[in-house]
């Protein structure tokens, strides 16, 4: 019965200030454009270059359409609420948005796993690389990534759901998340949102270790390569190293810890649903020349079809 005292919830937002809502608004929307058109090019430079045919480029599309799904999930909303007065979702509404940003959240960290996964077989075992890492094996990866982001979400979504909500109804945040509707739970939340914590804590941990575990056997298989092949090796590494970083660091903050809320975190949300998806398509582009190549290749295509 208490569930259905609350029907909606109000959202605070990113700021109050309506001149600096006007600011982010214009910020906002220019770097979403930049996520969906900067991820949209790498999936479509992947699709159509005979080149990038290998097992990392496989991955790399489902990575820039999880960063496009992630953001779309929180930044049309937020762009949305930074014009309006009174910032609403609907309870199921808060439900669906908790479920979506956790579950693709949480397959763009297994993704990301595997990807280094990947990596360690192609330099420490090059010759079995094809072998190991056929397009069968990757199927099976990207399917259990997406698996294991749904069980992952819906032990979070059902964790939240199932608590009484009475009022107030008025979320210190910019989207609906776990820690801030715990706390508008009517109730003791202390073993639920141990769980929670405990349930990302696992996964964030988990999928770390075996992060730094792979670059570990990296660099020690790497100790009997020339230096040519070292520097070849680490180069193609880089760029998925910053991508864990820049995504790994702020989810561990927002979620291996107790039930609680800072008053940073959402510019760190902000930082992990937004800015590190636009930053991924540079990331990659820049520090990688077949991608570079491949672009230009369809570049030059779309241009003289443009002539002809």
């Amino acid at each position: 019965e208490n569930k259905r005292n609350v029907t909606e919830f109000i959202l605070h937002g990113l700021t109050q200030d309506k001149t600096v809502a006007k600011v982010c608004f214009s910020l906002f929307l220019l770097f979403y454009a930049a996520i969906v058109l900067g991820n949209l090019l790498i999936i479509i430079t992947i699709k159509t270059s005979g080149q990038l045919n290998s097992p990392m480029y496989f991955f790399l599309g489902y990575l820039s359409f999880l960063d496009i799904s992630y953001s779309t999930v929180t930044a049309p909303k937020l762009i949305y609420d930074l014009l309006v007065e009174k910032k609403t979702i609907s309870f199921v509404g808060c439900i669906a948005q908790l479920f979506a940003g956790h579950f693709v959240g949480c397959t763009e960290i297994f993704l990301l796993t595997v990807m280094a996964y990947d990596r360690c077989i192609a330099i420490c075992k090059p010759l079995r690389y094809t072998n190991i890492v056929n397009k069968h094996v990757c199927g099976w990866l990207v399917a259990a990534s997406w698996v294991g982001g749904f069980v992952h979400s819906m032990v979070q979504t059902l964790l939240t759901i199932q608590l009484p909500f009475c009022g107030p109804n008025e979320i210190d945040h910019y989207f609906c998340d776990v820690h801030p509707l715990l706390k508008l739970a009517c109730t003791d939340t202390y073993i639920v949102g141990v769980t929670v914590a405990a349930n990302s804590g696992v996964i964030s941990l988990s999928c770390f270790v075996v992060l730094v575990v792979s670059y570990a056997v990296i660099l020690v298989s790497l100790r009997t390569r020339s230096s040519e092949g070292r520097l070849k090796a680490l180069y193609t590494c880089t760029s998925h190293i910053t991508v864990v970083v820049l995504f790994f660091g702020p989810c561990i903050f927002i979620y291996m810890r107790p039930s609680t809320t800072f008053a940073a975190d959402k510019m760190v949300s902000v930082f992990y649903t937004i800015i590190t998806p636009m930053l991924n398509p540079l990331i990659y582009t820049l520090r990688n020349r077949e991608v570079k190549n491949a672009m230009k290749k369809l570049w030059s295509r779309k241009v003289k079809q443009s002539e002809q």
